[in-house]
This record gives structure tokens, sequence and C-alpha cells, in this order.
């Protein structure tokens, strides 16, 4: 087992992904908190999965701290951090409000901030064993953008900075920062995008959405949960210790083409 000994915290851990991080590191024999807003999450149920739940608002920085103080009193330590929390708002700036753009920086940015910023002490401790591991949640849309998610394409475009940033001042403590950039991956977030305004569906059916967004990769499929944990478990994991600073682009090579080429 590639995590046993290792303490983990997710948060979003009761979303789409987030699960699916949770019972990967659960498998490879970590401890496990899931953070979240409840039990249920976004995918509206709760399974008793062996992991340990803790209400996490990621915008609130007595959450954060909270969160972490449960982490050290119960382990004493922290060796992966997980930021897998995020919003999307499928808007243009223009259709955009104030308080919709904040909320968007609030989550994906400050929410990536406020759970690195407390955990650091805790990610210390673990790492005078060898490394820890914190992993940020960036996205294809923070290289190249989809039409209508402006704050969403600009948030994830400063966690990938912040996510550099964070590698050059923690890793002579021994502490990796990296980020999963994915591309479409079928969560409930996608789900949402199908049906939204975002999608330019011109009254297109779900299946015809979903089937013109498979044939646009090269891969002629999109992702699933499970592809993205199994690159998150091994960013977490020793086998990556010397994996730092980047930017991992997940995305069945939808963004190493040429989009708006027609032929």
């Amino acid at each position: 087992m590639m995590l046993e000994g290792k303490t983990a915290l997710v948060t979003g851990g009761r979303g789409g992904i987030g699960r699916a991080i949770v019972a990967r590191f659960l498998r490879e024999g970590a401890r496990v908190y899931a953070a979240d807003l409840s039990p249920e999450g976004s995918l509206a149920t709760h399974d008793d999965d062996g992991s340990i739940f803790v209400k996490l608002d990621v915008t609130q920085e007595a959450d954060a701290i909270a969160a972490m103080d449960q982490v050290g009193a119960d382990a004493g330590q922290l060796d992966i951090l997980v930021n897998a929390a995020g919003i999307e708002i499928e808007k243009t700036i223009e259709e955009t409000t104030l308080e919709e753009w904040n909320l968007s920086f609030a989550v994906n940015v400050t929410g990536t901030f406020l759970t690195s910023k407390h955990a650091l002490p805790l990610m210390r401790k673990a790492a005078k064993d060898g490394t820890a591991s914190i992993i940020n949640f960036g996205s294809y849309d923070g290289f190249i953008a989809d039409p209508g998610l402006a704050a969403y394409c600009a948030t994830k475009g400063a966690v990938h900075a912040l996510t550099k940033a964070m590698a050059c001042d923690h890793g002579p403590e021994g502490i990796r920062v990296n980020a999963i950039c994915p591309g479409y991956v079928d969560t409930p977030m996608l789900q949402s995008f199908f049906t939204g305004d975002g999608s330019g569906g011109g009254g297109k059916t779900i299946d015809q959405l979903q089937q013109a967004v498979r044939d646009v990769h090269p891969m002629r499929t999109y992702g699933t949960s499970e592809d993205i944990a199994n690159l998150v478990n091994w960013l977490a994991s020793d086998e990556a210790r010397y994996a730092s600073g980047q930017l991992w682009v997940l995305d069945g090579g939808l963004s190493a083409q040429v989009q708006q080429m027609k032929l």
C-alpha cells in the first residue's frame, strides 16, 4: 500500500472527485479526513467509507483552523493535503455579479490559501521523516478557456500561480506542492455544465452534448473521478518525492490539439 501510515485531509471530500480520492487513499492505507460542508456533499449521499468527516467551509478561516486543530489532536501531523473543493459559475464577466465573482475566488483560491496556510505546521512535522505533499486543483481552463466560464478560468489561473509560489517557498522544508489540472471529468459539476447556458447547447439533448464533448477529445472520451484519483495518489506518495511545483494536465489530450480547426 502506497500511503500506509500517512494522514491525509481532502477538502471537497464528499464531492465527486473528492470521494474518489478519499476512497483511493483509504485503499492505500492512509488515515483520511474528508472535509466538506456536510457529510452528504454534492452527491447528496452519506456512505460510511471509513474516512473521518470534518465540517469545513473553506472560505472561513475559523473552520480551517478548527479542522487542522482536529487533525493535530488526533494524528499529530498531516502528510497529505488535497485542495479539491471548488465551484464553477457559467457566465461571461458581463453577466457575472460582483458577489458571484467574489464567491468564486473565495472558494477556489482563498479556500486553497486558508487550508494550506493552517496545514503547514502539521505538514512540517510530517516532512521531518521524508516529504509532505500538497495537491491543489487547477484546471485546463487555467491555461485556455471555455466560453462562459470567465470567473472560473480566472480562479484556476490564480491557483496555478499560487501552486508554484508555494512550491518555491516550502520546498526547502520538505513540502512538495503540485496542481492537477483536469479537463472534462464526469462529475456533478460537469453534468451541471451540460444543462447550463455555458455549454452552448443550442437546444441539443444532454446525450447529444455529452457525445459532442467525447468526440472533441483525441481519446474520444472524458475522464472519470477515478482517473483523477490515480494521479493524486501518485503525487501524494513517496514515489513522487522529486515532483514539485508542476501543473499536471489530465485531459485526454484535449488541450494538445487545435480546437478551432474546421476541415
